[in-house]
């Protein structure tokens, strides 16, 4: 059975890391966790915070091509896993307002300052081609 972006959703609200994935100055694949603070409605657009000096914004700024993975568990009783892959392209974002806008508490702990913490940068990505698998089904969906 084919699923929704909406039925990814609902599959992926309790899911709070993901693993970022960008290419390097070298062409390697460099990978990273990244938590979305379980603020997931996922929409096929996905944000996450970061400090302007690290590797992943250099990354991102010289080629915004990532994947994102995602596990999460399938099923009440069964507990099955739930994988998520998605392509997408990223945007850098620097504005106060759209971090306020995806700002939670739970940030606070990495980030002391809130949205004024100097040098602060709201990673946007946008998904193009999302592919799931529960062990069952699977299949592609295009946003």
């Amino acid at each position: 059975m084919t699923k929704t972006l909406a039925d990814l959703s609902e599959k992926m609200r309790d899911i709070d890391f993901a693993m970022l994935s960008t290419h390097t100055d070298g062409g390697q694949i460099a990978a990273r966790p990244m938590s979305n603070n379980r603020q997931v409605d996922y929409d096929g657009t996905s944000h996450y915070f970061s400090m302007g000096d690290t590797r992943t914004v250099s990354d991102l700024a010289r080629d915004p091509k990532v994947g994102l993975s995602f596990l999460g568990k399938s099923g009440l009783l069964g507990m099955k896993p739930f994988f998520v892959a998605v392509e997408g392209h990223a945007e850098l974002i620097r504005d106060k307002a759209a971090f306020a806008e995806h700002w939670t508490s739970d940030l606070d702990r990495w980030f002391a300052d809130g949205i004024d913490t100097p040098g602060l940068v709201l990673i946007k990505v946008r998904a193009e081609r999302v592919h799931y698998w529960d062990g069952e089904d699977e299949g592609e969906i295009r946003p």
